[in-house]
C-alpha cells in the first residue's frame, strides 16, 4: 500500500466516522485537555441556536456571553473527570440566550489516542428540559390528587356538620343531607370537562353545597364569560379549594361569615382580554398569614399560573381572606 492508497483509506474511515457522528440526536462535543472545543455535530449547532464559526476553537466558558460558564459543570470537569474516566447524566441547569432554560445531563468520557497520548474530553449532552417538567407535572398531580381526597373529606365532614338536625326527623335529616351531596357532585361535574360554562355558571354550581348552611354567599351577576373545558375545569378546582378552606377556617366556618364574589372583564389595547375575579370572605375566624406555604396556596397558585395563565394575589387582610385572580379571557 503506497501513501496515497493509505491517505484515501483514512480519509475514508474519517468520513465514515464523521457522518456517524452527524446523525446522533443528542449534542456532542469533543474538547481538548484546556477544554478547547475541537469538534461538535449539527444537534449542538440546532440545540443551542449557534454555529460551527462561533463554537469551533473557542474555549468552553467562553461560548456565546458565557452561559457555558455553570458552576456544576465546572465542578464536573475539573474536579470530577480529572478522577474518573467517565461520567453518566450529570445534570445541570442554565439560561441560554434565544433558547431559554435549560435542564442537561451532561455525560463525559475522557479519551487517549493510542499512538501520541493525546488527551480529549467527549461530552454528550441530553436536553431533559421537557422531561423534567413532565415530571414536575406528574408529582404535581399525584398531590393535587391526594390533597383534593382529603380536601372532599373535609367538605364532606363541613356539610354534615352544618346540616341542621333541629326540627328534622331522621328521614328529613337524611333527605337533606344526600341533597347537599347531591349539589357537590353537580358542582365537580360542572367543573369538569362535559361542559363548558359560564363563569356563573361555575360559580353557582361549585358554591351550591354552602348556600342552605352560608345563605350569605354572594355571587355576582357579573358580565358574561364563557369558559373552554380547561378553564372550567382549572378555575372550578380553585373555588372548591377556597370554598373548602372557608368552610374549614374560614367565613364560612361561622354562622355569621359571608362570601362575595364578582368579576370584570378589562380589555387592554396591548395585551390580551382580561377577566378580573375577586373572592373576598368577612365574618369569619381573624384572617392570619399560615406560617408556611401549604398545599392548597401552591394549588391556587400553580393552577392560576399555569393552567390559566394568569396571576393570583393572595392576601389575609383583618376582615378575612381575599383573594384575587386575573387570566386571559378565552376569546384573547
Amino acid at each position: 500500500m503506497d501513501l496515497d492508497d493509505l491517505y484515501r483509506l483514512l480519509r475514508v474511515a474519517h468520513v465514515q466516522a464523521q457522518g456517524i457522528v452527524d446523525t446522533i440526536r443528542d449534542p456532542l462535543l469533543v474538547l481538548s485537555g484546556d477544554l478547547t472545543i475541537i469538534s461538535a455535530n449539527p444537534a449542538f449547532y440546532r440545540t443551542f441556536a449557534t454555529d460551527r464559526d462561533s463554537t469551533i476553537g473557542r474555549p468552553l466558558y467562553e461560548l456565546g456571553n458565557g452561559q457555558w460558564n455553570i458552576a456544576e459543570l465546572r465542578l464536573l470537569l475539573e474536579n470530577v473527570i480529572p478522577k474518573s474516566a467517565s461520567v453518566a447524566d450529570y445534570e445541570v441547569k442554565t439560561e441560554f440566550p434565544n433558547v431559554g432554560s435549560r435542564t442537561l445531563l451532561v455525560s463525559a468520557q475522557r479519551l487517549v489516542h493510542p499512538d501520541d497520548g493525546q488527551r480529549v474530553l467527549l461530552l454528550s449532552i441530553v436536553d431533559a428540559t421537557v422531561r423534567r417538567q413532565m415530571e414536575a407535572a406528574r408529582d404535581f398531580q399525584i398531590n393535587e390528587l391526594d390533597h383534593r381526597i382529603k380536601n372532599l373529606m373535609s367538605v364532606t365532614q363541613a356539610l354534615t356538620r352544618q346540616t341542621s338536625v333541629e326540627g328534622r326527623t331522621a328521614g328529613e335529616y337524611r333527605t337533606a343531607l344526600l341533597g347537599r351531596f347531591d349539589a357537590l357532585a353537580r358542582s365537580l361535574e360542572v367543573a369538569s370537562h362535559k361542559q363548558t360554562p359560564q363563569l356563573r355558571d361555575l360559580a353557582a354550581a361549585v358554591m351550591e353545597p354552602y348556600l342552605e348552611a352560608a345563605p350569605a354567599v354572594a355571587i355576582a351577576e357579573g358580565p358574561v364569560v364563557r369558559l373552554s373545558s380547561s378553564q372550567a375545569t382549572s378555575l372550578g378546582l380553585i373555588l372548591h379549594e377556597m370554598a373548602t378552606n372557608a368552610a374549614k377556617h374560614g367565613a364560612l366556618s361561622t354562622a355569621n361569615g359571608t362570601v362575595a364574589l364578582d368579576w370584570k372583564v378589562v380589555s387592554d389595547e396591548i395585551g390580551p382580554t382580561k377577566v378580573h375575579l375577586r373572592w373576598q370572605e368577612r365574618g369569619g375566624p381573624r384572617a392570619a398569614a399560615p406560617s408556611r406555604t401549604g398545599f392548597g396556596t401552591r394549588l391556587i397558585r400553580f393552577t392560576t399560573e399555569f393552567e390559566l395563565r394568569g396571576h393570583a394575589e393572595l392576601s389575609y387582610e383583618p376582615d378575612g381572606f381575599v383573594a384575587k385572580l386575573s387570566f386571559p379571557s378565552q376569546t384573547s
